[in-house]
């Protein structure tokens, strides 16, 4: 009886995980809510200096969160989200964890 090792048989690309098993994977988002508490300028403050946003896109999540209500800010796997959930609890921010296409 021969074996056939599964590197020989699967080409090395198709054993690099696809987009498909990343989403799965990633598929968790970061949701910051509006509060009565923080100014506009400390929410973008915020997105800039946790998340690393340009001053535009940081701008631009922090009107999505006052006009809409919410704004997802991150997108990653479970254990990062929650990571950034805390950071933003710490900042003072409203933010909880979901699950994408939830």
């Amino acid at each position: 009886m021969h074996s056939i090792t599964l590197a020989a048989a699967v080409p090395e690309a198709e054993l690099r995980p696809d987009d498909a098993a990343l989403r799965v994977a990633d598929a968790w988002s970061t949701i910051v809510w509006n509060d009565p508490v923080n100014l506009m300028s400390y929410v973008t403050y915020v997105f800039e200096s946790y998340f690393g946003y340009p001053s535009a896109r940081a701008n631009e999540l922090m009107l999505q969160v006052h006009h809409e209500g919410r704004a997802v800010v991150s997108h990653g796997g479970r254990e990062r989200m929650e990571v950034d959930v805390r950071a933003m609890h710490d900042f003072g921010l409203w933010a909880t964890l979901q699950k994408d296409g939830a």
